[in-house]
């Protein structure tokens, strides 16, 4: 009997009482070829290394013109695999692909291929090929399966990059401040300083879980990945992705979407503390500078629970820092990397917990334009809610013009038990402000707890810094620090403290032509709640707490 035939009338028998089983039921009665790894050497015993035998049935799938590549029940010891056109991986209910250790296994991952433009940013998004699973120029592929990807053997280590082009680089630490039981494990420790420098023992490891470099027609579904590496995907100049239901628990980066297009990201649950969990990128890795655009991301859950704790249940929250030193990361953003920028994406019906909240950047000279976040909430955030930043750290090639940041509409965002240290930020540099950013029906409550000094603070431009709500220090306004913008618009939004706050809520500085609709604020008693300087065009109405302010020009004032 064919294995073809054996595997359909399994399936066909289950298909009706689990409903994983209808994909793979789908692609069987469809006469999809099904390759079975067992039929080609695979053990599944978890000690075997079954590296050979995932490549030998992947191979025989494509010759043949395409497949279902099969995991059954079972764990695959196995280093980098390769996949190839017109192939789809499923790991069924019960299958785990294990990544791994070049140390304890006696193999290695395939060398990262050379990459005259790795310059420009981190080793990590500069290389593809020492992943678990990799692929590149391919086109039709899918990664399906309710199985899961453990990248028990894959590094989270690094250098940055081969030299750094401009001051502000992001500092070299990696640090966690984390004690749970996977610290072994997954070499999660408490350990602080300088990351490692590329040495010879680097050469044979894997430090992805999965890596996509020029492909298209691309499928994630249903998978889970613990602990996967410097980062769970990198897909770089990927054209029409689709990444659905995915459940991730990892100790760096979850989702690394560079310079890709038509993206749809749907229904995905990330626990990332250590690093972004999804984050769109538009770097030089490829060569040149190419937009991430049309982008949606809807229905997912971002989250900065302690490292493998997600998975577990236990959902803990010991850990204090990330490797940055700042509060645990988690959250959805753009940048850093941003030499192509962002355009037409919607991000809309998304839960943060535990981690830091909406960054908008673009500091290497792309546009970062037209862009719709809706329906977000967000509890226990480690930093600012909502962050956007026009920079000029410029890592690029020399003679790029500082880029841009506008049309940007963010509604119905609540947030609460926001870390007081920094306020909603929205910040240009001088003669590049941020415009055309509107937000409305927002509600922010922050733990407040600002002193009298705080908001006196002087900020500093940081023009070429790494871009983060740290970056400024603590900010001056509890509620809202805005600099060097123009045609901003706030309605009906409200900010509050737990405890009370001796800072105002609202600061601009070098803004012009402002609305504020419908506001509504705490204030401390005797302490102003707005903070003026260099303002043009303000205008402050319907709100309850004062009366209509209208100003044509202000160099300074408060009130």
């Amino acid at each position: 009997m064919r294995m073809e035939t054996r595997l359909l009338g399994l399936l066909l028998g289950v298909g009706m009482l689990f409903p994983w089983a209808a994909a793979a039921q789908d692609l069987l009665l469809s006469n999809a070829p099904v390759y079975d790894v067992r039929a080609f050497g695979a053990r599944g015993d978890g000690k075997t290394l079954d590296t050979d035998a995932i490549n030998k049935a992947i191979e025989t799938a494509a010759e043949r013109g395409g497949g279902t590549v099969y995991f059954p029940a079972g764990t695959y010891l196995s280093f980098s695999i390769r996949l190839k056109s017109h192939i789809a991986l499923y790991l069924d209910q019960g299958a785990t692909l294990l990544a791994a250790n070049p140390q304890e296994h006696g193999g290695r991952y395939d060398l990262p291929e050379p990459n005259e433009w790795d310059m420009y940013q981190d080793f990590g998004h500069s290389h593809w090929q020492n992943s678990l699973i990799w692929g590149i120029g391919l086109e039709n592929v899918s990664i399906l399966g309710p199985g899961r990807i453990d990248g028990k053997g894959l590094t989270r280590r690094g250098p940055g990059p081969r030299r750094a082009s401009r001051a502000g680089d992001m500092p070299g630490v990696f640090s966690t401040g984390v004690t749970n039981p996977l610290e072994t494990t997954y070499g999660v420790t408490n350990a602080s300083g300088p990351r490692p420098p590329l040495d010879p023992s680097m050469e044979g490891e894997g430090n992805k879980a999965i890596a996509l470099k020029l492909c298209r027609n691309v499928v994630l579904r249903d998978f889970s990945v613990l602990m996967g590496g410097h980062f769970v995907l990198l897909a770089t100049g990927v054209d029409n992705l689709t990444i659905d239901n995915l459940k991730i628990d990892t100790n760096r980066d979850g989702l690394d979407i560079d310079s890709c297009r038509n993206v749809r990201i749907s229904n995905c649950t990330i626990n990332s503390p250590n690093d972004d969990a999804i984050v769109l990128k538009s770097s030089f890795g490829l060569g040149y500078a190419q937009a991430t655009e049309n982008v949606t991301i809807v229905n997912c859950q971002v989250t900065g629970y302690d490292p493998g704790t997600f998975f577990d249940g236990t959902f803990k929250r010991t850990q204090k820092l990330a490797p940055d030193r700042d509060g645990v990361t988690g959250r959805i953003k753009f940048g850093t990397e941003s030499n192509g920028g962002f355009k037409n994406i919607t991000i809309a019906n998304c839960v943060f917990d535990r981690c830091r909240g909406i960054a908008l950047e673009t500091v290497d000279g792309g546009l970062l334009e037209d862009v719709a976040i809706n329906n977000i909430t967000m509890r226990d955030v480690t930093t600012s809610p909502l962050f956007l930043r026009l920079g000029s750290r410029m890592r690029g090639p020399e003679g790029v013009p500082v880029g841009k940041l506008r049309r940007v509409h963010i509604s119905n965002v609540f947030a609460y038990d926001v870390d007081p240290q920094y306020a909603c930020i929205i910040a240009g540099i001088e003669g590049h402000p941020v415009e055309d950013v509107t937000l409305n029906n927002i509600r922010i409550h922050y733990r407040g707890g600002g002193t009298r000094e705080q908001a006196e603070r002087a900020i500093p431009e940081n023009a070429n810094s790494y871009p983060e709500p740290s970056m400024f220090g603590v900010t001056p306004a509890y509620g809202f620090y805005i600099r060097h913008a123009a045609r901003v618009e706030l309605k009906d939004v409200e900010v509050r403290f737990l405890n009370e706050d001796q800072r105002p809520a609202f600061v601009l500085d070098d803004v012009k032509d402002v609305d504020l609709v419908n506001i509504k604020w705490d204030r401390a008693e005797g302490r102003p709640s707005f903070v003026l300087k260099n303002v043009e065009r303000f205008a402050l109405r319907n709100s309850r707490d004062t009366s209509e302010v209208r100003l044509d020009s202000v160099r300074e004032q408060s009130f």
